[in-house]
């Protein structure tokens, strides 16, 4: 992206601080001018100890002595000011791009995140913003400084010798067209090194999170290969962004030798010729000092800028993923709901493939009923129950709720009123307490309990060393998968949705916690719209309706009984579940 638009997304986050900034350019005005007043001081005192050093007396000397000091004590009263205030406040727009960026991404669809790796998102909302709090504050506070030092010493300078000041700054756009070429390189090594820490970032989340499959197979020397060959290309592109470093910073270098002999060789003839006065040629020299010490400061500042620019450039790429599912105009809560879901020609195909999974799907599915969905792999199962809280949107054809089209409904009472149990149990890093409590963050510790004992998990909960208060480890590792998925029961009674989502929910567990988890979801389906997806056709026989998917489409529909009948698809799933069933018990 080009320069100009990134700093026009990025200067709206300067308007809650407008004051500390303006107050902080204000600051650094007073510590330029406290700094370029030492060489006109210097200046004074040698041409008058040359000139008429009789009227160089000792109070004259103090009183001089007494303002710039008094100088001083501004100076760096505002520079206490420019540190840390300035800091805080590029610290505070860090945050707020922060903040953002992380709500941004609660808006997504699962689109996005299938397709961009965790570890380079992480990277993007941490470690790529933390560049911008520098760049907050020194960005126009640098720029500003080098304004007025160039324009002071423009002044101060063409007023001592106005011929040495126009081949002195003849130099500086030959240095800036010289110094540009290395600075675009230097942003473009610098973007391949953000982008590679995010690969970085991603290879360690994968393995850290497959580190039982790893051992498992024993395959630790492949990970530490495939570690190795991103570090070793992290570490190419860190040499290739310093090589050009090095090449700019010594081009700089190379300038400022060249304008200190300028000085000196056209300063010395112009003194002995007359041209110029001792006290002029020392502050002459100390301005020019001054003056390349700013364009090398602000050189330099190019490396922090292009860091800056490309943390505000990765941050600007997760704004600009759109949005594809939100709150159409107008929508409007759903209230009172009574379960009734209605499919009216209903297709989807991935956004990102164009991969077809339903084609014309029509079902309605009364409020209490349950339904069980099964079919072979890949034919819409998850899909279609995924269209109704709206994971993804329906490419044709409408879903109603109650009558009411999905779009039509705010996300919010949408989502809030339908509940998922899923075969993957996701908890979160706390206590069992907070993970029950995340169905409804409101409810009074009473109803967790309450909840947990109607998913049948209160005994286990209060076994455990801290009952409900017990540290549950990251995504739960220190509970067992029957445990879990009580917890997820639990989570969803508290919740106490009108619509129910079970998607495979006892498809990885042992007899023994299938046999306790379904006890649950039977209390959980009872009353409530049901929709269950299973593989083992024994948890769904005594369901109102069986619906069998295959290829995208509902082939077959009715109860248990009435599908065995028909000696169809639902039959041959059922047989061969049945061989294998029996294969697995020796008979």
């Amino acid at each position: 992206m080009k320069t100009s638009v990134l700093l026009k997304r990025f200067l709206p986050y300067y308007k809650r601080y407008w004051k500390i900034m303006a107050f902080d350019l204000f600051c650094a005005s007073l510590t330029t001018v406290c700094e370029l007043v030492f060489p006109m001081v210097l200046r004074y005192i040698t041409n008058q100890g040359t000139a008429q050093l009789t009227s160089l007396t000792v109070g004259v000397i103090l009183k001089i002595g007494g303002i710039y000091f008094a100088l001083r004590i501004v100076d760096g009263l505002a520079a206490f000011y420019m540190a840390y205030t300035g800091h805080v406040m590029g610290t505070c727009i860090e945050t707020d791009m922060r903040q953002d960026a992380f709500e941004h991404l609660q808006k997504l669809s699962d689109s996005y995140f299938n397709n961009t790796k965790v570890g380079q998102i992480m990277s993007r909302i941490t470690s790529d913003l933390f560049d911008v709090t520098e760049f907050a504050h020194h960005c126009p506070e640098e720029f500003f400084i080098a304004f007025l030092k160039a324009l002071i010493s423009f002044v101060v300078l063409s007023r001592i010798n106005l011929a040495l000041t126009v081949i002195i700054f003849g130099f500086i756009p030959v240095m800036v067209l010289s110094c540009t070429y290395f600075n675009l390189k230097v942003k473009k090594a610098f973007r391949k090194q953000r982008q590679q820490i995010g690969e970085l970032n991603a290879r360690i989340e994968d393995n850290l999170l497959g580190n039982r499959v790893v051992r498992a197979f024993a395959n630790q020397n492949i990970e530490i290969e495939k570690f190795r060959q991103d570090n070793q290309a992290f570490l190419k592109i860190k040499r290739e962004s310093y090589l050009y470093m090095a090449a700019f910073q010594d081009t700089i270098r190379m300038f400022d030798g060249l304008m200190y002999v300028v000085v000196i060789v056209a300063g010395g003839i112009f003194m002995v010729k007359g041209r110029i006065e001792p006290g002029d040629l020392v502050a002459y020299t100390l301005y020019v000092t001054t003056l390349l010490v700013t364009i090398r400061r602000i050189i330099e500042f190019a490396e922090q800028f292009q860091r800056g620019m490309t943390g505000i450039e990765r941050f600007v790429e997760i704004m600009d993923s759109q949005v594809e599912i939100l709150d159409e105009p107008g929508a409007k809560p759903l209230d009172e709901v009574k379960g009734e879901i209605c499919f009216q020609q209903v297709s989807f195909e991935y956004p990102d493939d164009h991969n077809s999974v339903l084609e014309h799907i029509n079902l309605t599915i009364h409020p209490g009923e349950k339904i069980a969905l099964v079919g072979p792999s890949g034919g819409g199962k998850t899909t279609l129950c995924n269209l109704i809280p709206r994971f993804y949107d329906t490419t044709r054809g409408g879903i109603f709720i109650d009558k009411k089209e999905i779009k039509e409904i705010t996300l919010q009472s949408l989502r809030t009123n339908i509940g998922i149990v899923q075969q993957d149990v996701y908890l979160f890093s706390g206590t069992v307490y907070d993970n029950i409590s995340y169905g409804k963050p409101e409810a009074s510790r009473e109803e967790v309990i309450q909840a947990a004992k109607l998913a049948g998990a209160d005994e286990f909960i209060s076994a455990l060393k801290n009952g409900y208060d017990t540290y549950v480890g990251e995504r739960g590792v220190k509970l067992s998968g029957g445990q879990k998925q009580r917890i997820s029961i639990a989570r969803v009674f508290l919740k106490n949705p009108a619509i129910l989502i079970l998607d495979e929910a006892t498809s990885a567990l042992d007899n023994e916690s299938e046999h306790l988890v379904s006890k649950s979801l039977d209390r959980l389906s009872e009353g409530r719209t049901t929709l269950t997806i299973a593989h083992r056709l024994s948890t769904i026989q005594n369901a109102d309706r069986i619906l069998v998917l295959s290829e995208g489409k509902i082939a077959e529909e009715g109860s248990h009984k009435e599908l065995l009948e028909k000696k169809g698809i639902y039959y041959q799933l059922y047989q061969s579940v049945q061989d294998r069933e029996m294969e697995e018990t020796g008979l």
